[in-house]
């Protein structure tokens, strides 16, 4: 009797970390298992005992060298989209000019997805800066931004370059999405949808400690402003770090409005037709929400035993979103995110636990509100043994319906003050920089002229 064989499903097969599998042939170079023995038998890491020494190259290097440019052929490839799309079967978002009408026609689409590609590429590009002699990581995330809104499906074309290197240890990587464009053509200003910059940092493959790497060689007036623009951001994260509520204590402006604050919340408790005219009041603590993860294997970065920094900005984005919807019981927008720093590595087999909390609010013009959300991470050792903060991330979301977020605790306010700082730098940067967009991201000539070399 002849016994017949059949599979259970039949699929196309796909890359297991949800990168783009371009992006990953680039930045894995070595199968866990592999990776795994060899350290079972010489007893430390791999990733810290390289094969073969190479002396890093420090000799200039031009912007063109390190450029990057993968297209995602969403348009193309219906399974590629399952990674990508939504479940309205879309793929969008807004621009920063948020109103209510396009919140009810554009939907969310996995952005988490995207970010990691976005860490992905920019750590192909800094290798392609620094060469093989170095150790390079995401030290920060500088600030999220969506440019124009995302409509229908269409191909995505994610590129980047080292715009900014002065010969010390860190490096600024600028990347962007955009639709991409018939062969030949420039990517136009208006299909340019998310901008953003990375910094990463080359450390010393044994000790970890940095190390110099080559600067960058300008030889253009639109090179020149990218590396100008490299350096007011050096400058300006310098200034956020120092405006935080851990380092500046809050001025008279601020207590007052604290102040005024408490006072509107003892009355409206004891007021129920102030309670009926007022935005729905939510407390700090009925919006937290957390999550505990096993980082697993499929998520290293390029050295083996480490979590890469796009799974994190993944899942923080994925638990702010959850946390501003939960909050507000409406689709959130996001608007961007704040530079945030990665404080310490996450390794393959340790638990990743993420707080997320909604800290600030305030109404916009069109009758919503703005949401600023907080996701704090800290990393244990399977036997919790240990326990190290690894980051905070800043997400600000557009919801379309009048909410107040209040705080209760001295804590929470202090949050509140941070939150509301946040938000006020990030208005004036963009009203500072709306003339200027072509210098934060790529210039779109300047590629064309690249890649036509």
């Amino acid at each position: 009797m002849l016994h017949q064989c059949r599979n259970f499903s039949r699929s196309s097969l796909f890359n297991t970390d949800g990168v783009y599998k371009a992006l990953t042939d680039m930045r894995v170079r070595t199968p866990w298992i592999e990776a795994f023995r060899r350290n079972l038998e010489d007893g430390t890491r791999a990733s810290s005992r390289p094969e073969t020494v190479v002396k890093p190259d420090l000799l200039p290097k031009r912007m063109s060298d390190s450029y990057t440019q993968v297209v995602l052929p969403l348009a193309q490839d219906p399974w590629m989209l399952d990674t990508y799309g939504n479940a309205s079967g879309q793929i969008r978002s807004v621009s920063m000019e948020w109103c209510i009408a396009a919140s009810r026609t554009n939907h969310m689409c996995r952005l988490g997805a995207l970010l990691m590609d976005l860490d992905a590429l920019s750590g192909v590009v800094a290798y392609k800066h620094t060469g093989e002699g170095v150790t390079t990581v995401t030290a920060a995330v500088d600030r999220i931004t969506i440019k124009n809104p995302w409509r229908g499906i269409c191909d995505l074309e994610l590129s980047g370059q080292v715009t900014y290197a002065t010969g010390r240890s860190s490096m600024e990587v600028s990347c962007q999405i955009a639709r991409a464009p018939k062969a030949g053509d420039a990517v136009k200003e208006e299909d340019i949808l998310l901008t953003c910059a990375f910094t990463m940092v080359s450390l010393d493959p044994v000790s970890k400690k940095p190390v110099a790497i080559a600067p960058l060689k300008v030889e253009s007036e639109a090179e020149r402003q990218l590396f100008d623009q490299g350096g007011e951001n050096y400058k300006a994260k310098r200034a956020m770090r120092k405006s935080t509520i851990t380092e500046k204590a809050p001025d008279a402006k601020e207590s007052a409005l604290i102040h005024q604050m408490w006072m509107e919340d003892r009355s409206t408790t004891t007021n129920s037709e102030v309670q009926q005219h007022s935005p729905r009041m939510i407390r700090v603590s009925e919006t937290r929400l957390r999550t505990a993860a096993i980082m697993q294997p499929q998520y290293r970065n390029r050295h083996n035993f480490m979590v890469f920094g796009g799974y994190l900005l993944r899942s923080t984005f994925e638990l702010a979103f959850t946390c501003a919807a939960g909050a507000s019981h409406a689709r959130p927008v996001f608007v961007s995110l704040d530079p945030s720093t990665f404080h310490e590595p996450v390794p393959v087999g340790s638990v990743l636990y993420s707080s997320a909390e909604v800290i600030y609010s305030e109404p916009i013009e069109s009758g919503g509100t703005r949401l600023q959300v907080s996701v704090r991470t800290h990393v244990r050792n399977v036997e919790h043994e240990e326990r190290k903060p690894t980051g905070t991330f800043y997400y600000t979301f557009n919801v379309d319906k009048p909410i107040s977020i209040r705080p209760t605790s001295f804590g929470e306010y202090m949050d509140w003050l941070d939150g509301r700082r946040r938000v006020k730098q990030a208005a004036a940067s963009v009203k500072t920089h709306v003339e200027s967009r072509s210098s934060e991201a790529i210039d779109t000539d300047h590629h064309r002229h690249r890649m036509t070399e």
